[in-house]
């Protein structure tokens, strides 16, 4: 194991036992803790069973498991070999024995088309079936192709960009929201402090992207910024905080 992945490894365990501290802070301490899998040119992050398959997280209403959620993580260094970055993160909703998930929330760090950052909802609309069987290109026509009609849960809604995304901390208030799924007390607490951590985290991300942009708005409140040394600019088609 070289230096590189040795560091790699401690920076994804570390990110798992903060994982583990937030869903035990917002479910209870039953909750099957996050570990660092080394995969090869990744480190997966989630709860694992014994045999190192990904372990669903239960999730109660009224004291009844009838939801569980795979959260899942794969991560590498980020471009500059320097922080820890998220290469590719799904949040699946089940119902309880359902194989199939209610809703997907997912990020795939590469991609434009579809977004790296989107929800896919696994229903059934007729209009929005309709919709799809209209489309003369792109996606749905190819699927037409193979004799297959196309389905809501292949659609890819975008959710903000790859800066702007959904964390697991936004899933558990969807949760607790729309469904009062069962919390442990301090919960808000928890998951406020760490959409705190996780969004000034994105937020110098966006200002790494666009640092012009950041430094114009700090000017215009009064702050003096001084740029001492000129920094090497990526193409805007490279620029993340600018990717669908």
């Amino acid at each position: 194991m070289t230096e590189e992945t040795s560091k790699l490894d401690k920076l994804a365990a570390g990110f798992a036992d903060d994982l583990t501290a937030l869903t035990r802070g917002v479910l209870g301490e039953d909750t099957p803790p996050f570990a660092a899998l080394n995969m090869g040119k990744r480190v997966r992050v989630s709860p694992i069973t014994a045999d190192e398959k990904v372990h669903r997280i239960p999730i109660s209403i009224g004291g009844e498991p009838v939801l569980s959620l795979m959260a899942r993580y794969y991560c590498c260094w980020d471009g500059s070999s320097t922080f820890l970055a998220t290469d590719q993160a799904d949040f699946h909703l089940h119902y309880a024995g359902i194989s199939d998930p209610l809703i997907r929330f997912e990020y795939v760090r590469d991609s434009k088309e579809p977004p790296g950052a989107h929800i896919q909802v696994h229903a059934h609309r007729d209009e929005m079936a309709y919709l799809l069987r209209l489309a003369d290109a792109g996606r749905p026509k190819r699927g037409f192709r193979k004799r297959r009609l196309p389905r809501l849960s292949e659609m890819h809604l975008p959710v903000g960009g790859h800066r702007m995304r959904p964390a697991l901390e936004d899933v558990l208030l969807f949760m607790e929201r729309e469904f009062a799924i069962d919390t442990v007390r301090g919960w808000r607490s928890v998951i406020e402090e760490r959409l705190k951590f996780w969004r000034e985290v994105q937020l110098m991300s966006a200002v790494r992207d666009a640092p012009e942009v950041a430094a114009g708005v700090l000017r215009a409140m009064g702050y003096r910024v001084d740029r001492t040394v000129p920094l090497p600019r990526s193409s805007q088609e490279d620029v993340k905080l600018y990717w669908p």
